[in-house]
């Protein structure tokens, strides 16, 4: 993880190019001690949230030399016990309480506007790391997909589908794990900018500073309050359910298929499109 503080803006980069920055638990600490860092310094007015390299982020590591799901580390997000010493559902439903559910929520809530700067690949955990932000800019370049409906399972963790895009959209995005491109996702209001991809880090820099300009105060009440209509609209109850579905379809492949995942790694999501 890179952290750089240029004036009233931190940006936080996510740095696993040649995984392309697949969200292992050691990028996923990383991250929130990142945010800590950007929400404990008072010059600090906006944060930014970046991938190197060519893409934003494909999503949970599922099968690089560095997947590290199963080894337990300090718990920051929720009060579940440690996973790596459990079996079945409940070593899986405590960590994902931990490092997706209770992360992305924790992160929703930093008291200072954060805006996503996305190129490439926007893909499955990659989704919940941009839907957490404020705000988005995409680059021409970018795409944003949710495959695991190919896994037998109803989205990703986070499942913000229903709030961040129409839900009739939601539908078709989740039933085709088909890639919507970010004019697409510019037209349903999922992204606020599309920039051409060689100005995305100037342009989302531009945007930062715009935001820092409001009163510190005034911005975090202003987050808030969106945030409470969010929820008002059922955003956290409905978050808590699909939760529970997500870990069903969790059990029912550990019964009848190889794996929890269906017997879909990367090479098997990747032949099958995703």
């Amino acid at each position: 993880m890179l952290y750089e503080k240029r004036g009233p803006v931190a940006t936080v980069t996510m740095n696993r190019p040649d995984y392309r920055n697949a969200q292992n638990s050691a990028m996923t600490y990383a991250l929130d001690r990142a945010f800590y860092r950007a929400a404990g310094d008072g010059e600090v007015k906006a944060v930014v949230l970046a991938g190197a390299g060519k893409h934003f982020s494909a999503g949970h590591d599922i099968g690089t030399p560095e997947r590290d799901a199963h080894l337990p580390f300090d718990r920051r997000a929720g009060l579940w016990w440690d996973h790596s010493d459990k079996e079945g559902a409940e070593s899986r439903f405590a960590r994902e309480s931990e490092v997706y559910l209770g992360m992305c929520r924790r992160w929703r809530e930093l008291p200072k506007p954060v805006i996503a700067s996305v190129q490439g690949a926007c893909v499955a955990g990659g989704l919940m790391l941009a839907w957490v932000c404020d705000l988005i800019v995409a680059s021409e370049d970018a795409f944003f997909a949710d495959p695991v409906v190919r896994m037998g399972i109803p989205g990703v963790e986070y499942f913000a589908h229903p709030w961040v895009m129409p839900p009739r959209v939601a539908k078709e995005f989740l039933y085709t794990g088909d890639r919507m491109g970010a004019r697409r996702a510019y037209e349903v209001g999922m992204v606020n900018r599309v920039v051409p991809r060689e100005e995305l880090a100037d342009r989302t820099r531009e945007l930062a500073l715009r935001v820092a300009e409001m009163p510190r105060l005034g911005l975090a009440l202003t987050k808030r309050a969106v945030n409470q209509a969010e929820d008002l609209q059922g955003l956290h109850t409905g978050l808590d359910s699909v939760f529970g579905l997500h870990h069903l379809a969790h059990a029912h492949n550990a019964e009848t298929a190889p794996d929890a995942l269906g017997g879909m790694d990367i090479r098997a999501m990747k032949k099958a499109g995703g």
